[in-house]
Parts: C-alpha cells; sequence; structure tokens
C-alpha cells in the first residue's frame, strides 16, 4: 500500500501543476473587452481583428456563423447594443489557446425603441498569434431560470 502511495505521488509530481498565467489573463480580459466595444460600436476593423479567420460562433438559438457571418450580423444588426455586461468569467490558459467561460448579458434596443435584456452562459475559445488574442471559438446557450 506505501509503494502505491509513493508511485501515485511521484506521478502526481511529474504532471505540471495547472498555473496561471497572469499577464495572459489579462491580455484576454482586454480582448475581450475589444470584442464587446466592437460589438457596442459596431466596429467592423475591430470585430475583424478580435475575431479568428477560422471563427465558429454558434448562438443560442442554433445560428452557426463563420468570422465573416458574424462580423456582418454585428455589423448590420438589426438592433443596437446599449451595452453588454460580462459576469462570473473564468479563464483557463494552456500555452497558446485559452478557454473562457462565464455571463454575458446584451442589453438590446430594437429600432422601434423596444429595450431586451438576453442573458447567456458562453463558452469561448482563444487562440494567441500574431495578432493577439483572438476568439476561435464560441457557443452560447440561454440558462434555465
Amino acid at each position: 500500500m506505501k509503494k502505491l502511495i509513493l508511485i501515485l505521488l511521484s506521478a502526481a509530481l511529474l504532471v505540471p501543476a495547472a498555473s496561471t498565467d497572469a499577464a495572459a489573463e489579462k491580455d484576454i480580459l482586454a480582448a475581450l473587452d475589444t470584442w464587446r466595444q466592437a460589438v457596442i460600436k459596431r466596429d467592423r476593423a475591430a470585430l475583424e481583428k478580435v475575431l479568428h479567420p477560422d471563427l465558429v460562433y454558434c448562438h443560442s438559438n442554433g445560428l452557426i456563423e463563420t468570422r465573416a457571418q458574424q462580423v456582418k450580423h454585428m455589423v448590420e444588426s438589426s438592433v443596437d447594443y446599449e451595452k453588454i455586461d460580462l459576469a462570473d468569467t473564468v479563464i483557463r490558459v494552456n500555452g497558446a489557446m485559452a478557454m473562457v467561460t462565464g455571463k454575458v448579458v446584451y442589453h438590446q434596443v430594437s429600432k422601434k425603441g423596444d429595450k431586451t435584456v438576453i442573458n447567456l452562459a458562453v463558452f469561448t475559445v482563444w487562440t494567441k498569434g500574431p495578432q493577439g488574442w483572438q476568439m476561435i471559438g464560441r457557443q452560447s446557450t440561454r440558462p434555465n431560470g
């Protein structure tokens, strides 16, 4: 039994511990803010910078978009985004890839002036390349309750 415990402890020491990369987390939070501001301002150039060319963007209604489709969707949206709140954001960095989970609350206004609030649970995947951190994958869902 002692031998088994020693083997398991030795194996645990060989596995790299999950570490936080504070600089990467800060950069990813900045990229998330760039995305948020780009959506609110309908900023095509900023969206194209922060969204990876191979983006797969999955909406809570099942719509799946490429980067070009997502950029067009946001820039030509039939609603204005007054603000977008991010909450409970958790970032897991693994080298040049990161997974981000959290809540996103969209505050929308229609062309008629009708206001809508949409609450989502969102999972995004980010990759770091020559352009910095870019969103390469996204999946959202509407939480129950």
